[in-house]
């Protein structure tokens, strides 16, 4: 994986934020990707699960895979979200690790961090707090989680090598980083990699497989997993791209040494 990505990181943040602003305040809107109680079926979150949920904390959901599919949470628990959006992801997760545990989501789109939090609070969730920051430089203590996870996000990150940093950081010796996201399977033109559309467009910052695992492994991560191929894109907006680099979803499973 490259040390550097041609692309303006302010520049990129300002048009991530842009275009999730509009999934939080207008969930019905078109995008070039699913999102909603669609997408979470779509992905194979358990009906159980969501159906439990009012729209609100659903709605805007918009990843690429069920980060729970390859390791499911314990009673107990503390588990920081990479990139939160409206909340979806720790909403479930607060199911799973019950009142002993807790949750933070953290995101840098103000629109997603008042929505989640306002359902956090008409849940009645004191478990689950919504902090604001960046991924690059997360707003949590050294050692704290037990697990990180992230949906469809970190392929929005110019600096991945500081991403996974910062999951390693924060994760307690013996953790788990368990996220989704998009792989290529052909490379994306160095010319194309400049371009900020197809970054948001969920393909110029993704990574082959390969180098995905290269990436976590290069933070300090070992005992590296990687689940089946999922197509996130197929019938959405986006679904002409993700063939044109042939993207596929997959969820990645890794831990921290434990000493």
């Amino acid at each position: 994986m490259p040390e550097t990505i041609g692309v303006d990181p302010e520049a990129l943040r300002a048009d991530v934020r842009d275009k999730y602003r509009e999934v939080a305040l207008h969930p019905d809107g078109e995008f070039h990707f699913h999102t909603g109680r669609p997408l979470a079926a779509l992905l194979s979150y358990p009906a159980e699960v969501t159906d439990g949920l009012p729209d609100r904390a659903v709605e805007s959901f918009a990843g690429v895979g069920n980060p729970f599919s390859v390791r499911a949470l314990q009673p107990g628990e503390r588990l920081v979200d990479f990139g939160s959006g409206g909340g979806f992801d720790c909403f479930v997760a607060a199911q799973a690790v019950g009142d002993g545990g807790r949750v933070i989501g953290v995101d840098m789109t103000p629109e997603m961090l008042a929505k989640s939090r306002g359902t956090a609070d008409a849940l009645g969730l004191d478990t689950v707090e919504f902090r604001e920051g960046l991924l690059e430089h997360v707003p949590v203590e050294d050692g704290w989680a037990d697990v990180v996870i992230s949906n469809g996000v970190i392929n929005l990150c110019a600096d991945k090598a500081a991403v996974f940093a910062e999951a390693y950081r924060i994760l307690r010796p013996g953790g788990v980083l368990q996220f989704a996201d998009i792989a290529n399977g052909k490379p994306v033109p160095e010319a194309a990699v400049c371009e900020i559309d197809l970054w948001t467009g969920c393909i110029a910052g993704g990574l082959p497989v390969d180098d995905w695992c290269a990436a976590i492994a290069s933070a300090g991560f070992d005992d590296i997993s990687v689940g089946l191929a999922v197509d996130a894109f197929g019938g959405s907006g986006g679904e002409g791209n993700a063939r044109a680099y042939d993207v596929a979803a997959h969820v990645f499973l890794a831990h921290r040494p434990a000493s």
